[in-house]
C-alpha cells in the first residue's frame, strides 16, 4: 500500500520552520529511529502548542510512499517537561542529549536510546537542577556503553593491573586505547584527561548498580568536574565532531 496510517511512541527531538506556517519535526522512536515528518498548520493550530522539542508521548502520522511524505495528524503528549522552561541548563542538557543521539544516529540502538533518553528527559523535569547535572552525566556514560564506546573503569588498558587501587590514584584516559591508565602507563600527561578514584569509582557504579542506587551515590566537585570534562571529550569523540550545545551553553553545561 502506498499510504497508511500508524501510530508510535516518541520523544520530539527538533522542530523548525518549514515554509510560511509548516514545521519540519525530528523524532525518536523505539520502533523506527530518528525519523522526519511534518506539522501542517498555522500558529493558532492545536497541534502546534502540542508539537514542541522534548516533549514526549504517542504520535500519530500519515505516510504516503508514494510521494515519499510523512505528516502528523494527532500527538498525544505524555510529557512536555514545564521546568525545561525556567531552567537554562536543563533544557542545554535536553539540547545535548538530542544533538549527541542525532548525530550518531542511535549507534544502532533505537530501543535503547530511546529508553535512556526518555529517562533522562523524565528525570531532569522531577529534580533540582543539581541532581539534573549528575543525571546528564549518567545519561552520557550509559550511552557511551549503547555506542560500545565505554571504557573500562577498572584495570589499565595499558598494562591491566587494577586501577583506583588507593584513593589519592589517578589514572588518565588514553585516545588511542579507548580506555584509563594507571600512572606508571600514562607516559604523555601533559593535556590528557585525568580522573581521580572517586570518579573512577562512580562510573564503574553507574555501569554495575540499579539507577536507583546510584541516585543515592554523591561524588565532590572536584571529581564530578573530572567526570564531566571526560565525557563531554568523549561525547564529541563518539559524535566524531564539534557538539554545537556544547560550544553554545559554554557556561550552562
Amino acid at each position: 500500500m502506498a499510504e497508511r496510517n500508524t501510530s508510535t511512541p516518541a520523544i520530539i527531538l527538533t522542530v523548525k520552520n518549514s515554509g510560511e506556517s509548516d514545521r519540519s519535526v525530528r523524532a525518536l522512536s523505539p520502533e523506527r529511529g530518528i525519523f522526519y515528518c511534518t506539522l501542517y498548520g498555522g500558529p493558532k493550530s492545536r497541534m502546534r502548542s502540542l508539537v514542541q522539542p522534548f516533549s514526549t508521548g504517542r504520535i500519530w502520522l500519515y505516510e504516503d510512499q508514494a510521494k515519499k511524505s510523512c505528516k502528523i495528524t494527532d500527538f498525544s503528549v505524555e510529557s512536555c517537561h514545564i521546568s525545561f522552561r525556567t531552567s537554562l541548563y536543563k533544557m542545554w542538557a535536553a539540547n545535548l542529549a538530542c544533538e549527541l543521539v542525532i548525530k550518531t544516529k542511535c549507534a544502532g540502538e533505537y530501543e535503547k536510546s530511546y529508553i535512556l533518553l526518555k529517562a533522562l528527559m523524565d528525570g531532569m523535569d522531577a529534580c533540582d537542577e543539581d541532581e539534573a547535572r549528575a543525571g546528564t552525566l549518567r545519561f552520557l556514560w550509559r550511552y557511551l556503553g549503547v555506542m560500545g564506546l565505554q571504557p573500562d573503569t577498572e584495570r589499565c588498558s595499558q598494562c591491566g593491573e587494577p586501577l583506583a587501587v588507593r584513593p589519592e590514584d589517578s589514572a588518565f584516559y588514553s585516545h588511542e586505547n579507548n580506555g584509563f591508565t594507571c600512572a606508571d602507563c600514562a607516559t604523555e600527561r601533559s593535556g590528557g584527561l585525568r580522573m581521580d578514584s572517586e570518579g573512577l569509582r562512580y562510573l564503574g557504579a553507574v555501569s554495575s548498580l540499579s539507577p536507583a542506587r546510584v541516585r543515592g551515590i554523591s561524588v565532590s566537585p572536584q571529581s564530578a568536574w573530572l567526570i564531566k570534562s571526560t565525557l563531554y571529550f568523549l561525547a564529541e569523540h563518539a559524535a566524531g565532531t564539534k557538539l554545537k550545545s556544547l560550544e553554545s551553553g559554554i557556561g550552562i553545561l
